[in-house]
């Protein structure tokens, strides 16, 4: 059997038929509920980017399109989970190796068929034995180069578009061994999700900022309340 056969059958199948113990979207808090939650914990408020501008009469609403999920981004079942790929599509460390470990051969073989992806594109393939239906897989720039790694959340959002997807989880790209600082790409982040969901807000039931380290957790819960504030 192959690829695209195997990738059909996992299309087909829930992400509680692949994986029992996933993570669903009703399990995760909104971003307005878990900031309820940890009121009295949450770090001091940092402001957006100073070219970041804010409509803020969608503050409510979008306040319920995001969250933060800390843990394992392979665990969850959302329509799409994004990989931080290397330019060869083929694997690698980190967030890049778990997901191929957890998706399963198939998804290397479907990978060779791309012909690679360079920095700041974005591509997708199924995810096979994960509980998402897909993985967009973007390459992040090595280093501080803010157009690259925007450009890594635009494309990711505009294949989410492009292919009906309604929820989507991000890691943090480009932080790891790439060294991206971790704030300063968290602003990335923030604002190219904010303006997107400004843009198309009834296009996404939810963007989810999937965090593993107490840095990440920290800066993630102080520049939120800028970037989407909740008063």
């Amino acid at each position: 059997m192959g690829w695209q056969d195997v990738k059909e059958k996992f299309l087909s199948l829930s992400g509680e038929q692949k994986s029992p113990n996933c993570e669903t979207l009703e399990n995760i808090p909104t971003w307005k509920t878990y900031a309820s939650i940890k009121k009295a914990t949450l770090p001091a408020k940092k402001q957006t980017l100073s070219d970041i501008v804010i409509d803020n009469s969608k503050n409510e609403i979008l306040a319920e399109k995001i969250s933060i999920y800390i843990g394992d981004i392979t665990h969850l079942e959302v329509d799409a989970i994004v990989n931080a790929a290397n330019k060869s599509l083929l694997g690698g460390g980190g967030v890049d190796g778990a997901i191929h470990r957890g998706a399963g051969k198939y998804l290397l073989a479907e990978c060779k068929t791309l012909g690679g992806c360079e920095t700041g594109e974005a591509k997708i393939t199924g995810s096979y034995q994960l509980p998402s239906k897909y993985i967009i897989h973007t390459v992040g720039p090595v280093g501080e180069k803010p157009g690259y790694l925007r450009n890594c959340y635009e494309n990711s959002l505009k294949l989410a578009l492009e292919n009906n997807l309604r929820s989507i989880a991000f890691p943090c790209i480009s932080t790891g061994i790439y060294h991206y600082p971790n704030e300063a790409a968290a602003h990335i982040a923030a604002g190219v999700v904010r303006k997107k969901l400004e843009e198309h807000a009834d296009k996404f039931d939810r963007v989810i900022f999937c965090l593993f380290l107490d840095i990440d957790t920290n800066i993630y819960e102080s520049i939120l309340q800028s970037y989407f504030p909740l008063k």
